[in-house]
């Protein structure tokens, strides 16, 4: 039986056991005027998430277990002698098997696959078969079970209610859990990678050519300053430099010049720049802003102006962060109690200087947090910078020439054919550590300041 169909089987007996155990519920409350502690429909919820979870956890299992279980039962038929030794060419028969079984695969390269794709459908199918009958037990025994508890004195409630906030609980140590476990790969590689390269040539070294790594020092080639020096230069120059006029500008004008018909249409066409993938600003990026910014190079007398430079990729991630800026802008702006514009205005000030004297001071706190945060969105950007910078470590102010950052980097460290264990490839892993903990501090000095911010206010 199918994985789809022993879950429809398996919500149909606790949609059974709920309305059974609503109806009987509701038989207690007839000609009882006691009080009572749950409602007919707590206890149709506690028979049916005991009809559902046991069975559910049970196949969340299996599915883990299962694929290895079949395989030693495909190994322990007499076809499978013919395999060869452990190794590539057996794990890639086995694999076509398994396909050719499930369906997967019409064809397959070896033909000992095609001979074992039977014993492999006929395993899986036994399993499937006694995975079905287990799920299927333990959902009529988990209802039949809680079933029994209804009564008109079980506090259905408080038990349904627990489960919930179980289940609550469990989602919100996934997300932990999840976040802990990048953190543990990232300093478990990035301490690889400091075992054979040291901090200090890492961190200050100025040059950068993973294609050459010397075995004697591979530090040498491994400074990772012009990456850092790239990717301020990129994310927190140029493209602040765009997206802070722009979305500091555009927040004060929605939020004391618009008229609200105005403002209803052009603050979610402003917020639609944040949806847009970042792989289409890669694109707009390389194909249109890149050549422009070239041309304009030559005209200006920069002879060596590349299609590849920090100002084409600055300029169309500035764009992208415009929403984030101005979003913060926006609310900040709107936090500042009326009573200090209204007093600023009665005091014979104008519109211009009541903004630049009161509410642009008042608001910015919520603004600077905002520009921190849209900071370390932009540095860790990568489609456009990808598809619009360079590959080439350079140390230079000049917004024509080749630049690249942390982010391009560890893509061109991890699509190449490296050894992973080499320092090449471990190199960006210290590269993706380094960044974290960059952005976490930018994220962590923008929250204190827009929590000091909305203390003021509130």
């Amino acid at each position: 039986m199918s994985g789809v169909s022993i879950v429809i089987l398996v919500l149909g007996l606790a949609l059974v056991g709920g309305l059974a155990a609503r109806m009987r519920a509701a038989a207690f409350r007839r000609g009882n005027l006691q009080r009572f502690s749950s409602q007919p429909g707590h206890h149709a919820w506690f028979v049916a998430l005991w009809t559902v979870a046991p069975p559910l956890v049970f196949l969340g299992i299996w599915a883990l277990t299962s694929p290895g279980l079949v395989t030693d039962a495909v190994l322990a038929h007499p076809l499978a002698a013919r395999l060869p030794a452990p190794g590539f060419e057996r794990a890639s028969i086995l694999a076509e098997a398994r396909n050719l079984a499930t369906g997967r695969s019409y064809g397959a390269f070896h033909d000992l696959a095609r001979t074992l794709a039977p014993v492999y459908a006929a395993a899986q199918s036994r399993y499937d078969w006694i995975a079905s009958a287990i799920a299927l037990l333990l959902a009529f025994a988990g209802g039949a079970f809680t079933y029994t508890r209804v009564r008109a004195d079980f506090g259905a409630r408080t038990q349904v209610e627990r489960v919930v906030m179980t289940l609550l609980l469990a989602a919100s140590l996934i997300a932990i859990l999840t976040t802990l476990g990048i953190v543990a790969s990232l300093l478990w590689e990035a301490g690889r990678f400091f075992a054979q390269v040291p901090v200090f040539d890492f961190l200050f070294g100025t040059h950068w050519s993973p294609q050459v790594i010397s075995d004697s020092d591979p530090g040498a080639s491994l400074g990772a300053v012009p990456l850092f020096w790239g990717t301020f230069f990129i994310g927190a120059v140029i493209a602040m430099a765009v997206a802070i006029p722009f979305g500091l500008m555009s927040a004060i004008y929605l939020t004391q010049y618009a008229r609200s018909s105005t403002r209803a249409w052009i603050k979610p066409t402003l917020e639609m720049l944040a949806g847009v993938p970042t792989v289409v600003y890669g694109y707009f990026a390389a194909l249109t802003v890149a050549p422009a910014v070239r041309q304009l190079g030559i005209s200006l007398g920069i002879a060596n102006a590349s299609s590849e430079s920090a100002l084409a990729a600055g300029l169309v991630m500035g764009i992208m962060i415009i929403p984030f800026v101005s979003s913060m802008a926006d609310d900040s702006l709107s936090a500042v109690p009326a009573a200090m514009r209204d007093g600023s205005l009665a005091m014979g000030a104008t519109s211009s200087e009541t903004i630049r004297k009161v509410l642009v001071p008042a608001a910015l706190p919520g603004v600077v947090g905002g520009v921190l945060l849209a900071v370390s969105r932009a540095i860790g950007e990568t489609m456009i910078v990808v598809m619009a910078a360079s590959g080439v470590a350079t140390l230079t102010a000049n917004p024509f020439a080749s630049a690249t950052t942390v982010t391009k980097q560890i893509v061109d460290l991890l699509t190449g054919e490296a050894e992973f264990d080499s320092a090449k490839t471990l190199a960006a892993f210290a590269l993706g550590l380094t960044l974290f903990v960059i952005t976490l501090l930018l994220n962590i000095v923008a929250l204190t300041v827009v929590k000091k911010y909305r203390e003021a206010y509130e």
